[in-house]
């Protein structure tokens, strides 16, 4: 628990695939202080805690605290939009030109002022 106080409400938060969110659970723990606070829980473990209990801080809210292992559900894993890497490679396109332009410009104003001195 981020807090230390007593679990007031625990919602089944819906799944959305559209935002590679699978569901799970919101907690929400009445602190100490008096604020509600709310911790999200993927799905996936099994919660340890129900309406009603007193939770310490740090203490864990499921059977599994290291979620992310085992049991965890797979999604569909999205590397990136074709078009950002496209526009990506095209950036590092226009830069290697731009330097590459750079170098010879300074090669040619080298050029004139090594001229000039020989003047």
């Amino acid at each position: 628990a981020p807090v230390s106080g007593i679990v007031t409400q625990i919602a089944e938060i819906p799944a959305n695939e559209d935002e590679g969110y699978w569901g799970g659970s919101a907690i929400t723990i009445k602190a100490e202080s008096g604020e509600l606070v709310k911790e999200n829980v993927p799905v996936g473990p099994a919660l340890t805690v129900k309406v009603g209990d007193i939770v310490k801080a740090g203490q864990p809210l499921t059977e599994n605290p290291n979620v992310g292992g085992f049991g965890q559900a797979d999604g569909e894993i999205v590397l990136q939009d074709p078009r950002r890497i496209q526009w990506l490679l095209a950036f590092f396109a226009a830069v290697i030109v731009t330097q590459i332009l750079l170098v010879l410009k300074k090669k040619q104003v080298e050029k004139v002022q090594a001229f000039e001195m020989n003047f």
